[in-house]
């Protein structure tokens, strides 16, 4: 492509080489290469067919190492460019990703639609590939609890040469054939299928990972410890090798379900209370609600059944509103058969039914009153004895350059870093607590085109650039808002009604209503636009903060984690501490050279 000028070429080859380098086990250099990329992409000098099935890639790199972050927000992107651009089936292979997503967000009624809707746009389009829609659909449905149709779409993904597992296999765990299960899962591991397609690692450990996570679950029910704890070693080599959370938080619950088989109950708590956390973090209710059932299972083998209880309480309460119908049963038959506890809460009910009085307490010891959400001019709280922090409650730190090295210092200890574009950037947030900065502020006195105190440069910038096109436009917006008030009012009356199943119905349509308003709005209540300078701005600044902020936690983990609390990113970005606890910083905002 280079040597005879084809760009389409050149980005597929630099994509193609990207996910190699993936999986080869260099993940951040092809994480790296696969941004450089996507930023060529959003600078619109590539042809659409081109950009959509690239932005495809980049979805289903991040999608196969479990980062689902990465894959949100290129999902976001790719949903934002096709609108007006896209061609052929791009359109079809957008809304694919867009049911992955909900298929760990939820809710699920949501996610099968989209899986359904692709399946009709892509029909016409794909041939063997029309395998993937197929077994998205088929995994919406088991989550579910829709064996029947969830089985349908597998066995269909299964008669266009396409992998039906794990799927198919853990439908047959459901169905209670276990020993089906078992012989389908450890056939689809030593044999698996070669898929040529990007929408799937085509081979290697990757390709392996759900089929391991699969394995240790059914090999559990199997009562096979031994199968068990060797899915669960192999899934922990292959999420240390490639750096996923995802992936780490599907190691750790194989390996507690494994340790329970085992007898180890202790081991099983502490694996699965990290799962359950990491889940929680990555915002996927369903894989969270999952950890916290095998959680519950481990805690009475240490004579917790009031833990347990707990557990299966929150997940009952999450696969309801993830709309996880089978495993909601589960969990209530578990509820059912447990011994009874003194005073165990209810589960969470619909929005405006009556809740039971909580059990009376004893008095507590005064406690400091709740640090404020921080507003766009944070004010410094009082602390418990009514007396606010003075420069003598401050701790100082430092973040100063020097050529290419960065010295920080927090906490006690000192680190020396190279010095990379987001910790310039980062600088300029340390340097000013609680500061707004527009990207392109950002961006321009990194270049060096802008003065570090100029002030208004970001709207005269967009202003050059062009503002783009708003996500959502005004009149949408009105639509949003006045449908709003109609289900706002259709929530009232079916709680007034004790009308549950049209309650659930209608606070389902308010939390989609809600979720599509938030996206097209930024930091401030600033509306969205997509295809502006400033919006590529956002997406790059984004990008490279996260970037630093990860080298950063190899070197000083406490610091990066109290950087990723305190750091607020979007069309605007702000560094704003706990006002507790002040911290002075020594800054040099840009390098020696």
């Amino acid at each position: 492509g280079e040597r005879l000028g084809v760009q389409p070429a050149v980005v597929i080859g630099r994509v193609a080489f990207a996910r190699t380098e993936i999986y080869a086990g260099h993940v951040q250099r092809g994480l790296d290469l696969l941004d450089e990329v996507g930023t060529l992409l959003m600078s619109g000098q590539v042809d659409p067919l081109t950009t959509g099935i690239m932005y495809c890639e980049l979805i289903c790199a991040a999608q196969g190492l479990g980062r689902f972050d990465l894959a949100r927000e290129w999902t976001e992107v790719m949903e934002h460019w096709r609108h007006g651009a896209a061609v052929g089936a791009i359109n079809g292979r957008c809304r694919v990703h867009r049911a992955e997503l909900l298929r760990i967000s939820g809710p699920c009624d949501l996610a099968e639609e989209e899986a359904l809707g692709a399946c009709d746009e892509l029909r016409p389009w794909m041939r063997r590939e029309f395998g993937w829609p197929l077994v998205e659909l088929g995994t919406i449905r088991l989550r579910r609890g829709d064996l029947t149709g969830a089985e349908e779409a597998f066995v269909a993904a299964h008669r266009h040469a396409w992998s039906p597992h794990p799927g198919l296999a853990l439908v047959r765990l459901a169905q209670g054939d276990v020993a089906a299960a078992s012989a389908l899962i450890a056939d689809a591991i030593a044999h698996p299928l070669d898929i040529p397609s990007k929408e799937r690692p085509p081979f290697g450990d990757l390709q392996l990972a759900p089929l391991l996570d699969a394995q240790a679950e059914i090999a559990v029910a199997a009562g096979d410890a031994e199968t068990a704890r060797r899915a669960a070693d192999a899934l922990r080599s292959i999420a240390d090798t490639y750096g996923s959370r995802g992936l780490d938080a599907a190691a750790a619950l194989a390996s507690a379900r494994a340790a329970l088989a085992e007898g180890d109950p202790d081991g099983a708590i502490d694996d699965a209370g990290s799962a359950v956390a990491s889940w929680a973090d990555i915002g996927a209710p369903f894989e969270a609600a999952v950890a916290r059932v095998v959680l519950g299972d481990a805690h009475p083998r240490c004579g917790r059944a009031d833990r347990a209880r707990m557990e299966w309480q929150a997940a009952g309460a999450a696969f309801e509103a993830f709309g996880a119908t089978g495993w909601r049963e589960r969990v209530e038959r578990l509820l059912a058969d447990a011994p009874s506890a003194p005073a165990p809460p209810a589960l969470p009910t619909p929005t405006g039914a009556q809740m039971p009085p909580p059990p009376p307490s004893p008095p507590a010891a005064p406690s400091p009153p709740a640090v404020p959400a921080p507003t766009d001019a944070p004010v410094r709280p009082a602390d418990s004895a009514g007396v606010r922090p003075t420069d003598a409650d401050r701790s100082t730190a430092t973040f100063t350059c020097d050529g290419d090295t960065r010295t920080v210092c927090f906490g006690g200890r000192t680190v020396l870093v190279r010095d990379l574009k987001g910790l310039r950037y980062l600088a300029r947030l340390l340097a000013e607590p609680g500061r707004e900065f527009h990207v392109l502020d950002l961006v321009a006195v990194e270049n060096g085109t802008l003065p570090v105190d100029r002030p208004g440069a970001a709207s005269e910038l967009d202003g050059e650039a062009g503002a783009g096109l708003p996500v959502i436009d005004a009149q949408a917006r009105e639509a949003y808002r006045r449908r709003l008030a109609e289900v706002d009012e259709d929530i009232e009356d079916a709680a007034r009604m004790n009308d549950v199943g049209r309650l659930e119905l209608a606070q389902r349509d308010r939390d989609y209503l809600v979720a599509e308003l938030t996206q097209a709005v930024g930091l401030g209540g600033r509306h969205r636009a997509v295809g502006s300078t400033a919006e590529r701005a956002r997406t790059s600044v984004a990008r490279s903060l996260r970037y630093a902020l990860r080298r950063l936690a190899a070197h000083h983990p406490t610091l990066a984690t109290h950087l990723e609390q305190a750091v607020r990113t979007g069309t605007y970005c702000s560094y704003t501490p706990d006002p507790l606890a002040p911290i002075e910083w020594e800054v040099s905002v840009t390098a020696s050279h």
